[in-house]
């Protein structure tokens, strides 16, 4: 699959393919144009309350994996869709956490490759 990590503050790039934005809110400081997200995926991002409670803590990494993993069950279509869109092409997922390994774009590139 096609399916790359990058943050939303980082330069956008013509290999990135379809650039996806999987947070809830909008990356700080970043215009639309910067951005260039193709899609914002507002509805696979954590819940507010569980991005709140994670405040990506390591120590908190293990059970914020499991609750959005959780979370995630209920967009099986969504993530159907992604799937597909990787199957076929490029698909960057961007996040704005600083901690490149504790974030909800790890969790959710492994759910899309389906992995444990």
């Amino acid at each position: 699959m096609g399916i790359h990590l990058k943050r939303a503050y980082d330069p956008p790039s013509s290999g990135d393919g379809i650039r996806i934005l999987v947070d809830r809110i909008w990356p700080r400081g970043v215009t639309k144009e910067q951005a260039a997200f193709d899609f914002w995926a507002k509805d696979l991002a954590p819940s507010a309350e569980l991005r709140k409670w994670f405040g990506h803590a390591p120590q908190r990494w293990e059970e914020f994996q499991r609750l959005y993993r959780i979370e995630l069950e209920q967009h099986e279509a969504e993530l159907d869709d992604l799937r597909k869109q990787a199957a076929a092409q490029r698909v960057t997922l961007v996040f704005g956490a600083k901690d490149r390994k504790h974030n909800q774009a790890v969790v959710l590139k492994q759910v899309i490759e389906n992995q444990t």
